[in-house]
């Protein structure tokens, strides 16, 4: 393409800025090739000039498509230079939040300065196994990619990490150690992994500080080798340190510190271990306060010293040895406080002999005081013939000083980094090695040492390294692809390096210059300008003689030479060296005995066991003892070379960290820190050698998927998509040099991608104008076709306005004369109504006053008649009492009269009755008191005959009296005094009259007022009514809401209920969890050993139930507690403690109190009443007359008579009841006899003795009278009359007492029943009462207590009612275990008979054996009891036959889980002989069998349901016949009977449940394993609906995997091979008889694995963020759900574990702008976390230039909306997440004495029985 047709108008480039470095604008103006000035505008509508010069301002770089931007790879990029990296670098870390980006074969890592959550064990998992290439970028996918390089390459690997100062190096090494100890983790238990991460806090502690830029800053570069085993499991690490910061332990800079250690151990002085060590805050020692600031924000020194002893521990390194290290580090913190006085010459100085730090530092390293005193003031120098001792000023002997600490630091660090290589050092033969490199990157300052130098030097090697690697790598791919190349012409840094390191050069000078006695820095640096400065990448400074200038390959540094020399020589003076080594510590001795051998620990520490053969460098010759040995310079140069020689002989990865600030602030981007960074690391090299040649490449698929819409129709008809490519490509593009065509794909040069994609948006935008184009006038012409019909319609509309308006005038027209007519006549008419009333009111009032007066008259008369009927009768009435107590007074006297007749007839027949006596003698005593009370009563009634007649004659004399005086009183009145009372009585009568008429008027007003007053009180309560409706109106709203609280609360009880099981989920998963441990630490423990499973066997005794329960508390049945006594007995026997600890028998008792106490009340109030009848009962009796006492007297005579007789009444009653239940008893059937029928059956058996003992009584009474009484009753007047009357006497008294009886008897009853009815009632009215009171309290309570409250009252209620069935169902186990124990006995007895009948039968029958036997085989054919019996030498080739060599295929056409009911009908019959042992030794030999079976064959799925499926079974048969009725409710009858009889096999049960839930785990695995390769390729990356996913550009990574695989080969699998591996598993478990709720869980935590593994790649991965993915995804669900219920498992739970995976894909499609779409997205996505859907957002790609990019305030707008979620902070699914599997019992139909053994398990030795 030409210039004129790249700079466009609209085109969009990139110019320089001073501030931000590169600045985004557009072309406003087409520019053509030659014009000077370049017309843009920039992003604020500003315009701009831009002058265009052939060297000064070339044309600006073109900005990438904005499909392009946000790329994983930066070599993705259609335009590769440094605006477009910086840009897309900005993009990815302030948007989203990514901080790591590719570039080519660089992974470019910018610190964040915040914790971030994808670091995760769950981001391990998911990286694990993916090509580099198919994830986001990521430190764990560049381990991934070299753990993976190593296993397939075999060779070793080396992780090069590089960086500024707080780039965050450190880090991102720690996290690439803790990948590999964690995907390649130890196979045996030495932890070699946790003891690699172990030596990073150790490491952090003695090299880490605080600096200006990082606040843990390594100050050393270290290389650590992580060995691997054949098997590439982790056996041992070595680790190399480069280049120690020594200066920092003597001096800091302003806020920085030293190194961590010195801070952790003062801050840990208040330990008792460290008091010895005289230590206070880290303030009060100079070498660890010149920093002015010795705390860092967020960090406990104390708690970090913790981990660094804790992790000193765990590799390896004795107390005693830490103790040691801790004296070291503070016996150089009171070095550093020694203070040194200068002398008066100032040429000589001296060190106070009080001064405790020397004291104590002495102490602290067991050297003698006075030899450090001395010596720390004196120098010895040494000539070859004298020696001589030289005094020092003050600050040379500070410096020898500050000289020693360095020196003794440096010696206890590299014998801390020697331990902690012996510690992870392995005697195993390491295969192969992952190295990682975590050093320094290039530096400079406004003042550059000898330090910076040296990083420098390292970073120029380095540099050399990567562009030789990154050279090779792009002519490699030029290679494999076989097309032509040149060479790349790249940035050679050999020049600068030769300055460094060659013969002669700075290093060689610098050496040579620290030899000469007398060497400066200035001589040094004078040589350097004589010797250098003909270099190009030398010189030296126009204002300064003491520096020198390096042109390194990032940038010019400018070095100062003052103390280049002192630091090259690092001089300790060797008296000090030997007073050290005198020390009477042994580990401060050791430290200095090495000190004159050549090379540090750091050199001399490589990998012994690494396979590369890395050649050491040069030996030099010993230096004298002079002062020390080897330069610095040297030791570095040395190391550096073995370093390089090892990433040479390794695979290396690049890991380059990019600081984006100074200030550390999180997630802040500074352009111009991030470019130099840039520049310094290699990164913008890269993009230069990719960019030289062909940068983007393409496979022919993806470019004809891509591309396809530029092609014609013919095109698409030819097959080869290759030279469809090819063709379109030459019609495209006209320069060949633009692209070459590969092997497998099209290399392009830079620009020509983005020149196709213009092409294709072209098309695409062309097609979109035809598409709109037709669809504008398609919707114009319905437009005029609707705006055609509205007006129809509105003429339409209008005619029928108009026509219906003249209707409407017409029809008001008539309507007004109608009016006006019916106005009129209404008039008229009204008129002719007000004459017409006022004459009908007049009429009425004259017709009333001519009827009132009528009516008066006619009340007059009727008041008359009145007067004159009352006085009639009055006179009426007078009449006829005068002649009635006339009458009465006659028949007074005559009956008087005839009485006295009477009784004295009465007395002679009285005084005649002594013969009585003679009859009956018993009766003379009550005879002889009756004759007494008869004589007291004749006595009586003669007094008041006498008084009678007294009283007669006086009345009699007033008669006479008062009769005469009415006879005189009549005569004098007449006629007149008659009609004077009637005058009277009628003057009273109209008094009341009148008195009437004012008590009517009265009443009227009365009436009137309450009317008055009831309407009143009507409208107040027509009021009342209103406030009473509005009220009720708020009543039914509260109630309404009271409605919705409770439905809340109902809602809140339904989560609680769901919290409640899901913490019961949690606990079973908890379990379960502990239950995998378990077997994984038996498996570990069975690679050691080989242990013998012997679990805990319980044999019941004889006596005792197997269906007693396993409590650890007595049991006690309701009849033990139902009777007081008994539970009392029952808590004497038990015990007061254990009775209070059984809660049962606790509520009982309790329970049985409270009904006690109840009776008792009951009977208290009965014995009230009974008391209170009784006294009234007492009273009454002396109320009664003297006649009524006779007659109780005489009763009470007469019940003494009869009580004998009713104690015989009672027995022959009793003997009565005694024969009718004799009768009854026999059919058990009867139903029982109601009390009635009782009664009455009763009572007319007591009639009937009754009647004849009277008919008897009455005989012998007339036998008496007839033959002892004649003569005297011959003598009386009228015998017959007595005898008749002393029949009847004697009659009447039988009956009376009779009567009395039943009556009594009847009084009592119905006083019982009535006291019986009160006491209900009572009971009834306090039960009422208390509910009144319940419900008043329950209505005075909140609804939330109202609820509680009602939820206690229930749970009383139910516990009540819980302990009435707990007492009925104990009651019923007594029984039930009383008739076992004696169905026991039974049974036992009739064993017994049957082991004697056998005994006998045969010794009879040892005559003839082949008869005894047939007849024995037929026998048992014939009653085959489902047992079968084996020899006890034959029990392990059965467990061999039926486990060990067992396949599925061998019955797989018998009945599923036929190992399982065979190795049960043996367990029945060991049980049935009673042979413990044999039980024993069976379930035992079993369960190890099958352990070893499954880990023999833990990969294999077939072998794991067969045997899930049979464990399971032989679970559920020893459950079904353990004679447990829980389990017996579905069973046969023939199944009861056999159930186990002698042993509980309820251990065996748990421990087989343990062992199934192991083997579902296992089977979860196994099956988990074959899917994972499978899911992501299946669910995200095959095309389940053709041609909807689109193909975006892919950078270096996608294009060069890690994995070299075919396009159909097996790493592509389809929705379609996911499906089917799932139907395959589900028909294997069906296939194996495992229960089918077993297989739905199984199913359930697939999906879940789909699901978990689904989404993290979803989360993790950019390119498959796109809408056209969520349509794939949503579709591939489908097809899963479909699946589902298919196979009826849809009710399984497992859709439920897809709904996040169903959301996210929701989320990829819906619409993503306005803020109602962030509702309508929260609303929606409820079942994922704010991270996981702020990270799908994020990670939204579209995949053409149509699609819009989520803006950042659309996802900040999110997560405002969910911060009220409270989701865990959780970005990954678990993937290792195991749901709690239940084992449902489901009990098997089949009878086992039905059961089938095929021929071929070669079971011949099993007898059936």
């Amino acid at each position: 393409m030409s210039v004129n047709e790249l700079y466009s108008k609209y085109t969009r480039v990139w110019i320089p800025d001073p501030e931000d470095v590169w600045r985004a604008a557009e072309i406003i103006k087409d520019y053509k090739e030659g014009e000077p000035i370049l017309h843009l505008k920039l992003e604020d509508e500003s315009l701009l000039e831009y002058r265009i010069g052939l060297k000064d301002n070339p044309l600006p770089f073109l900005r990438n498509p904005d499909i392009l931007v946000g790329e994983n790879d930066l070599t993705a990029l259609s335009y590769l230079h440094e605006p477009a990296v910086l840009h897309n670098l900005k993009v990815r870390f302030l948007e989203p939040n990514h901080i790591y980006t590719y570039c080519g074969i660089v992974l470019v890592a910018i610190n964040p300065y915040d914790q971030l959550q994808i670091y995760g064990e769950e981001v391990i998992n998911a990286y694990s196994g993916q090509n580099m290439g198919d994830m986001d970028p990521h430190i764990f996918a560049v381990a991934e990619e070299a753990y993976k390089q190593m296993a397939r390459d075999e060779r070793n690997q080396s992780i090069i990490v590089s960086g500024e100062s707080g780039a965050g190096k450190t880090v991102s090494a720690k996290y690439a150690m803790r990948f590999f100890a964690t995907v390649g983790g130890s196979a045996n238990d030495t932890n070699v992994e946790e003891k690699v991460l172990a030596s990073s806090p150790i490491m952090e502690a003695i090299g880490n500080a605080k600096t200006t830029r990082n606040d843990n800053s390594s100050r050393f570069g270290k290389y650590i080798q992580i060995g691997f085993d054949r098997r590439y499991h982790i056996i041992g690490a070595n680790m190399r340190t480069y280049l120690l910061e020594k200066s920092r332990v003597v001096f800091q800079a302003e806020d920085e510190r030293n190194y961590h250690i010195f801070y952790q151990l003062c801050a840990s002085t208040s330990l008792p271990e460290f008091k010895d060590l005289a230590l206070t805050s880290a303030e009060e020692f100079i070498f660890t306060s010149q920093g002015e600031n010795i705390f860092i924000e967020g960090v406990n020194d104390a708690e970090d010293f913790k981990k660094t002893r804790e992790a000193f521990t765990l590799l390896g390194v004795k107390e005693s040895n830490q103790s040691s290290i801790f004296r070291i580090i503070a016996s150089i913190l009171h070095l550093g406080n020694v203070e040194i006085c200068s002398e008066r010459d100032g040429d000589s100085c001296h060190i106070s002999r009080n001064d405790p730090h020397l004291t104590h530092f002495c102490r602290l390293l067991g050297v003698e005081l006075e030899q450090m005193e001395h010596w720390l003031c004196h120098r010895k120098l040494v000539t070859t013939s004298e020696t001589y001792v030289k005094n020092m000023s003050r600050k040379q002997a500070a410096n020898a000083r500050d000289a020693l600490a360095k020196h003794i630091y440096a010696h206890m660090f590299d014998w801390i980094v020697e331990h902690v290589n012996k510690s992870l050092h392995t005697s195993s033969k390491q295969h192969s090695f992952i190295g990682v490199l975590d050093i320094y990157g290039f530096e400079t300052f406004e003042i550059n040492s000898f330090e910076q130098f040296c990083i420098n030097y390292a970073n120029e090697k380095l540099q050399q390294q990567f562009n030789q690697h990154v050279f090779k790598l792009e002519q490699e791919e030029y290679m494999k692809e076989q097309i032509p190349w040149t060479l790349i012409d790249f940035y050679d840094n050999q020049p600068c390096i030769d300055l460094i390191e060659a013969k002669l050069g700075i290093l060689d000078l610098l050496d040579e210059e620290c030899k000469v006695p007398k060497g400066t820095d200035q001589n040094w640096c004078q040589k350097l300008y004589d010797r250098l400065s003909s270099s190009v990448h030398f010189q030296k400074p126009r204002m300064s003689n003491i520096s020198f200038i390096i042109i390194h390959f990032a940038d010019k540094v400018e070095y100062q030479c003052d103390g280049f020399l002192e630091k090259n020589r690092d001089t300790v003076y060797e008296e000090h060296i030997n007073i050290l080594k005198a020390s009477k510590f042994q580990l401060v001795a050791d430290l200095f005995q090495d000190s004159n051998k050549d090379g540090s620990s750091s050199t001399s520490s490589s990998s012994k066991s690494s396979r590369i053969n890395v050649r050491s460098a040069k030996p030099t010759p010993k230096v004298p003892n002079k002062e020390h040995r080897k330069t610095v310079g040297h030791q570095f140069r040395s190391s550096l070379h073995l370093l390089m020689e090892t990433l040479n002989a390794t695979t290396p990865h690049y890991v380059r960290c990019i600081k984006p600030n100074d200030e550390k602030e999180a997630f802040s981007f500074d352009s111009r820190r991030a470019v130099q960074q840039l520049r310094a690391c290699g990164v913008l090299e890269t993009i230069r050698i990719s960019a030289a040649g062909y940068p983007s490449r393409w496979t022919y698929p993806d470019f004809f998927n891509r591309y396809r819409v530029l092609m014609k129709k013919s095109d698409m008809t030819v097959g080869d998509k290759k030279l469809v490519c090819r063709n379109l490509l030459e019609t495209l593009v006209k320069d060949p040099d633009k692209f070459q065509f590969g092997k497998t794909k099209i290399f392009f040069r830079a620009g020509q991608v983005a020149y196709l994609e213009k092409l294709r948006a072209d098309k695409f935008r062309s097609a979109c104008i035809k598409i709109q184009k037709t669809v504008r006038g398609w919707l114009q012409r319905v437009r005029y076709q609707k705006i055609r019909k509205s007006a129809i319609t509105l003429q339409r509309f209008g005619r029928g306005y108009m026509a219906r308006r003249l209707a409407e005038h017409l029809r008001l027209t008539r309507t007004a004369v109608i009016c006006q007519k019916q106005y009129r006549m209404v008039r008229e008419r009204r008129d002719y109504l007000r004459v017409r009333q006022a004459i009908v009111t007049i009429q009425a009032f004259t017709r009333g006053m001519f009827t009132r007066r009528i009516f008066q008259e006619f009340l007059l008369h009727h008041k008359a008649m009145i007067i004159q009927k009352h006085v009639r009768g009055w006179l009426t009435r007078r009449k006829f009492r005068r002649a009635r107590n006339a009458a009465i007074t006659i028949q007074c006297a005559y009956r008087r009269m005839r009485a006295k007749r009477e009784l004295k007839q009465l007395k002679i027949e009285a005084r005649s009755a002594q013969h009585l006596k003679k009859l009956n003698t018993g009766m003379e005593n009550k005879i002889v008191q009756l004759q007494r009370k008869m004589d007291d009563q004749t006595k009586d009634l003669k007094t008041q005959n006498e008084q009678l007649v007294v009283a007669k004659a006086s009345l009699g004399s007033e008669v006479n009296k008062l009769q005469k005086e009415l006879e005189t009183m009549r005569s004098r009145q007449g006629d007149g005094s008659q009609l004077t009372s009637l005058r009277e009585e009628l003057e009273k009568l109209r008094a009341e009259l009148q008195e009437a008429h004012a008590h009517r008027k009265k009443l009227e007003e009365e009436h009137s007022n309450e009317k008055m007053g009831l309407e009143q009180r009507v409208e107040e309560l027509e009021r009342e009514n209103a406030m009473l409706k509005s009220e009720k109106e708020k009543m039914n709203q509260r109630i309404l809401h009271h409605s919705k609280s409770t439905e809340d609360q109902e809602s809140s009880a339904s989560q609680s209920v769901g919290r409640v099981q899901a913490e019961l989920d949690e606990e079973r998963q908890r379990y379960q969890n502990l239950l995998r441990e378990f077997s994984r630490l038996e498996q570990r423990y069975d690679n050691l050993q080989e242990a013998k499973f012997q679990p805990g066997h319980r044999r019941n005794n004889s006596n005792q139930s197997s269906l007693e329960s396993d409590s650890n508390y007595p049991s006690v049945s309701t009849s033990e507690v139902g009777d007081t006594d008994d539970a009392i007995q029952l808590v004497e026997e038990m015990g007061v403690e254990k009775a209070a600890m059984d809660i049962g028998v606790f509520m009982k008792l309790q329970k049985r109190v409270r009904e006690l106490e109840q009776e008792r009340k009951r009977l208290q109030v009965n014995l009230e009443k009974m008391e209170d009848q009784a006294k009234r009962k007492g009273i009454e009796p002396k109320t009664t007359s003297a006649q009524e006492s006779a007659d109780l007297a005489y009763n009470s005579l007469k019940r003494q008579e009869l009580e004998s007789e009713n104690k015989k009444l009672k027995n022959d009653l009793n003997e009565l009841r005694k024969a009718i239940a004799d009768r009854a008893a026999p059919p058990r059937t009867a139903p029982p006899m109601s009390f009635r029928t009782a009664t009455t059956c009763c009572w007319a058996s007591s009639r009937q003795p009754m009647r004849s003992w009277m008919c008897q009584k009455e005989k012998e009474t007339t036998n008496h009278i007839e033959t002892n009484n004649l003569p005297e009753w011959t003598n009386s007047k009228k015998p017959i009359d007595k005898e008749e009357a002393l029949r009847a006497y004697h009659g009447l008294c039988e009956s009376k007492k009779l009567l009395e009886a039943q009556l009594q008897s009847q009084a009592r009853k119905h006083e019982d029943e009535l006291e019986a009815l009160h006491t209900q009632i009572e009971l009834l009215k306090d039960d009422i009462e208390k509910k009144q009171e319940m419900l008043n309290h329950t209505m005075s309570l909140s609804p939330e207590a109202q609820v509680e409250y009602s939820i206690q009252q229930e749970i009383t209620r139910l516990t009540n009612d819980n302990l009435d069935l707990k007492e009925l169902v104990e009651k019923l186990e007594k029984n039930e275990r009383k008739l076992k124990k004696q169905l026991r006995i039974y049974m036992k007895k009739v064993q017994e008979l049957e082991v004697s009948v056998t005994a006998a039968a045969s010794q009879s029958t040892t005559a003839k054996p082949e008869l005894t036997r047939q007849v024995t085989v037929q026998r048992r054919e014939k009653d085959f009891e489902g047992m079968l019996e084996y020899y006890k030498e034959d029990e392990t080739l059965l467990v061999k036959t039926l486990i060990t060599d067992m396949k599925p295929q061998a019955v797989s056409a018998t009945v599923p889980c036929l190992p399982a009911y065979i190795l049960f009908m043996c367990i029945r019959h060991a049980d049935y002989i009673n042979d413990d042992q044999k039980v024993h030794s069976l379930l035992t030999s079993t369960i190890n069998a099958i352990k070893k079976v499954l880990k023999k064959n833990n990969d294999d799925f077939e072998m794991t349901s067969f045997w899930l499926a049979n464990t399971s079974r032989l679970l559920h048969c020893l459950k079904q016949y353990s004679g447990d009725e829980s389990f017996m409710t579905q069973n046969t009858a023939k199944q009861n009977e056999h159930c186990l009889k002698n042993f509980d096999l309820a251990e065996y049960r748990q421990v087989l449940s343990d062992l199934s839930i192991q083997i579902y785990q296992q089977l979860i695995k196994v099956a988990e394993h074959v899917m994972q390769p499978m899911i992501v390729s299946a669910m995200l990356e095959s095309e389940s609906i053709p041609s909807l996913a689109g193909v975006k550009p892919m950078g270096y990574r996608n294009r060069s995997s890690s994995m070299d695989k075919d396009e159909e080969g097996p790493g592509s699998y389809t929705l379609e091979a996911l499906i089917r591996q799932l139907g395959q598993f589900h028909g294997v478990m069906g296939e194996h008889g495992l229960d089918p709720e077993i297989a739905g869980q199984v199913v359930r935590q697939l999906f879940y694995s789909i699901n978990a593994v689904t989404l993290n790649n979803l989360l993790l991965r950019k390119d498959v963020c796109s809408w056209s993915t969520g349509m794939q995804l949503r579709y591939n669900i489908s097809q899963m759900e479909e699946w589902l219920r298919g196979k009826n498992l849809h009710q399984s739970g497992a859709v439920v574990n897809l709904e996040p995976v169903i959301q996210a894909a929701q989320l990829l499609q819906v619409k993503k702008k306005t803020s109602q779409d962030a509702e309508a997205i929260c609303s929606l996505c409820t079942a994922l976390t704010m991270q996981q859907i702020v990270k799908i957002l994020n990670l939204y790609t579209p995949l053409n230039e149509f699609e819009e990019r989520v803006t950042v305030s659309f996802i900040r707008n999110i997560q405002n909306r969910l911060q009220e979620r409270n989701d865990v902070p959780m970005l990954l699914v678990d993937t290792k997440h195991t749901f709690p599997v239940l084992f449902p019992y489901t009990p098997s139909a089949l009878s086992l004495e039905t059961l089938h053994i095929p021929a071929n398990l070669s079971l011949d030795f099993l007898t059936r029985v």
